[in-house]
């Protein structure tokens, strides 16, 4: 049965708003599956029978297939139409999540990962553009808080999901749990809703090699930023090689891109301010959203060895106060300028960050609470005008290739902010942990007053065995010193980025209402 076709500014219906819910659950999926293999690595590498280094690939082949086909979604959209797209890429991702189940090698489960986040990858920008083609007023703003909570309520909760599920059944529910729901929205997305026709004369100038390109150069990038610290950068020949394909394909992709007359990817949307200012932030938000999400599970498995549901718990904070504050921002968007919510919202996150930069040994969940509250709340006052600005002033033509790239922006924000983080986290452990390793020695009172008294409390084991257990509990104390010195290092260094991004909201111009759905058929 074929549905109903979207009257540009008419009024949806009951069935054409279930299937635009369902396109979000789809791109919630998405979304979450960067994470939510994260917190059941060991287990999917034991089953899988790999090593630590090769398991990293588990969840890297699928940020690289992603972050290609998020951009060139533009393009396939405009040939196949939105709502095909979309249910070709809800099956797809149901497939190959079926398939990654089944999988039990290291090299099927890539191959099958990178298949999976290339295909879903497509769900993602297509709801943005989706809900400003069809949305228009008041409306269009409910719909961007929706789609700004979904989108970063995912990776939030990805890690605790995905921890849950491995202990309660095993690791190929990550993948199983995809199968139902995908083929289920793909139905009611394809039976309720028609946005717009496919144009299958673009195919004629398919760019192949802007394609390979743009492979090449996104996939080369989101490589090194992932494994360049593990490697020690381009010390590593994989990835200095990585690093001189990936540059020559820049190169060739921006030359290609502002050169044709039909590009795969609208490079050219970038001359809107407001858009470009708004991928910015975009990015710094990606930064901080995959960066906290990253960092506080790290702290608090590492220094508090905390177990995951307990880091669930603590994550959870983060995700219930974004779902308070949704209709609350949805509220005051009615009334206050975006410019100055943004503004609040960015000095907001920064502000949370910098609190929870305060971390002790013995921080634990109500020291964590107040900071990650902070936190959630703040990004909807982000997500929420961010969105408005950057998409609301471009034209409805321009809006499916600029949702790609809106989207792209917040995923390599991630990518480069991890990079950052790592690399940073490096470097300031080995120098907390030299500065403290220098009090420590026989010549401080405080420290041999330490080990006599930690040697005295092990009174049930011998003297030898006494004294070197002592030891041993001194340098934990030393290592779980300077981890969380150097977590609060980073996390301060994030909040620096959302304090520096402040100003420049007085660089946008407010959206001009616009009557929505001008492409929707």
């Amino acid at each position: 049965m074929s549905p109903a076709p979207v009257v540009a500014g008419g009024q949806l219906t009951a069935r054409q708003r279930l299937g635009f819910m369902a396109m979000i659950v789809g791109m919630f999926m998405s979304i979450l599956d960067i994470q939510i293999v994260s917190a059941s690595i060991s287990e999917i590498q034991s089953g899988l029978s790999a090593s630590p280094d090769e398991v990293a690939w588990v969840q890297t082949s699928y940020l690289i297939a992603e972050i290609v086909m998020i951009p060139l979604s533009g393009w396939l959209s405009r040939l196949l139409s939105t709502r095909v797209l979309f249910v070709v890429s809800a099956v797809g991702f149901s497939m190959f999540s079926a398939a990654c189940a089944s999988v039990s090698s290291l090299s099927g489960m890539v191959v099958f990962r990178a298949l999976q986040g290339f295909i879903g990858g497509a769900m993602i920008p297509t709801v943005f553009a989706t809900s400003f083609l069809l949305f228009s007023g008041q409306k269009r703003v409910q719909a961007s808080v929706v789609i700004g909570l979904t989108a970063t309520m995912a990776p939030t909760i990805g890690p605790t999901l995905g921890g849950w599920l491995t202990e309660q059944f095993s690791w190929h529910w990550l993948f199983l749990i995809n199968v139902p729901v995908g083929l289920t929205i793909a139905a009611i997305v394809w039976t309720s809703l028609d946005i717009d026709k496919p144009n299958l004369a673009l195919r004629r100038s398919f760019d192949a090699f802007g394609l390979f390109l743009m492979a090449g150069f996104l996939g080369s990038l989101e490589y090194v930023l992932e494994e360049g610290s593990r490697w020690d950068w381009f010390a590593d020949d994989t990835i200095a090689f990585f690093g001189v394909f990936g540059t020559l394909c820049a190169i060739g992709f921006f030359w290609r891109m502002l050169t044709r007359a039909d590009p795969l990817v609208e490079l050219r949307t970038f001359r809107n301010l407001n858009f470009t200012l708004g991928c910015v932030f975009s990015l710094v938000l990606g930064l901080g959203l995959y960066g906290s999400v990253y960092l506080v599970p790290l702290f608090l498995g590492r220094v508090r060895q905390l177990d995951s549901l307990q880091i669930g718990e603590m994550m959870f904070i983060t995700g219930a106060t974004m779902l308070i504050s949704a209709p609350i921002v949805g509220r005051l968007a009615r009334v206050l300028d975006l410019r100055v919510m943004l503004a609040i919202g960015l000095s907001g996150f920064g502000a949370g960050i910098w609190w929870l930069g305060h971390l002790t040994l013995d921080s634990s969940f109500w020291e964590l609470f107040w900071p990650q509250a902070l936190r959630g709340a703040s990004m909807m006052w982000v997500m929420l005008p961010v969105n408005q600005l950057a998409l609301g002033t471009l034209p409805p033509a321009a809006l499916k290739n600029g949702a790609g790239l809106y989207n792209l922006m917040r995923n390599m924000g991630g990518a480069i902010g991890l990079a950052l983080i790592n690399t940073v986290a490096t470097a300031r452990l080995a120098h907390h942990t030299l500065h403290l390793q220098e009090q420590v020695t026989w010549v401080r009172p405080a420290a041999t007053l330490m080990m006599d008294k930690l040697t005295r409390a092990m009174t049930t084991a011998k003297a030898g065995d006494a004294h070197l257990a002592a030891l041993k509990k001194v340098s934990l104390m030393v290592q779980a010193q300077a981890l969380t010195l150097t977590y609060n290092d980073v996390l301060l260094l994030m909040a620096l980025s959302f304090f520096v991004a402040v100003p420049a909201t007085w660089l946008l111009a407010a959206p001009k209402p616009a009557a929505g759905g001008a492409e929707a058929h």
